[in-house]
């Protein structure tokens, strides 16, 4: 079975976590390439941007009230950031939302696109776009930090190092999630029930 057929078939037994606060809501693409070797797509976010200025990130943004859900909010943000016409992707499913540190709850979506897509990115918000092989994800472990309290649960910070880039917070959550489903990495990050960390 290769790596995205994996992906297929594992990601509809993940099971959804509620994130039970009252925030404003936001959505972000995970956006595969089908390939032999899938690869991620992320992007460096512009430094003129009031948040997350100058970090690695997947394209998203927050939902507007047009959109019919969030969804539609992933798939919106990531045309307008990178380019990425909606028909151009296969949505396979979302995971769980997770608090952002600038009062956002933040729900991922995992798509497949074509190994041809061209992408562009929006220079207003969009410094640059980058590729990393899923197996980079598979074989490295994250650097994790000391537990730090969010909203309620103890969380080691992930931390990947790929090339020049740091990437790490919210992005490195969602990739630690989902590998963990599908591919049986097994790296905790969420200590909220251990009771030394």
């Amino acid at each position: 079975m290769t790596d995205l057929e994996r992906l297929r078939r594992r990601l509809p037994d993940y099971r959804l976590i509620e994130l039970p606060l009252d925030l404003p809501e936001a959505a972000v693409l995970m956006p595969f390439v089908d390939k032999p070797e899938p690869e991620l797509i992320l992007t460096v976010r512009s430094r003129s941007m009031p948040t997350h200025a100058g970090e690695v990130a997947f394209p998203g943004g927050k939902r507007d009230p047009s959109d019919r859900n969030l969804m539609m909010t992933a798939l919106r943000e990531s045309q307008e950031e990178v380019g990425l016409a909606r028909e151009a992707v296969e949505v396979l499913g979302n995971l769980s939302p997770i608090p952002s540190r600038f009062g956002m709850k933040v729900t991922p979506f995992v798509g497949v696109v074509h190994a041809d897509v061209e992408l562009t990115p929006e220079p207003g918000e969009i410094d640059s776009i980058f590729n990393v092989p899923l197996r980079f994800f598979l074989e490295q472990e994250p650097d994790l930090t000391a537990p730090v309290e969010v909203y309620g649960r103890r969380l080691r910070m992930p931390n990947y190092y790929f090339e020049d880039k740091r990437i790490w917070g919210l992005t490195a959550f969602m990739i630690l999630d989902l590998i963990n489903h599908v591919y049986d990495t097994d790296i905790r990050f969420d200590v909220s029930d251990d009771g030394n960390g």
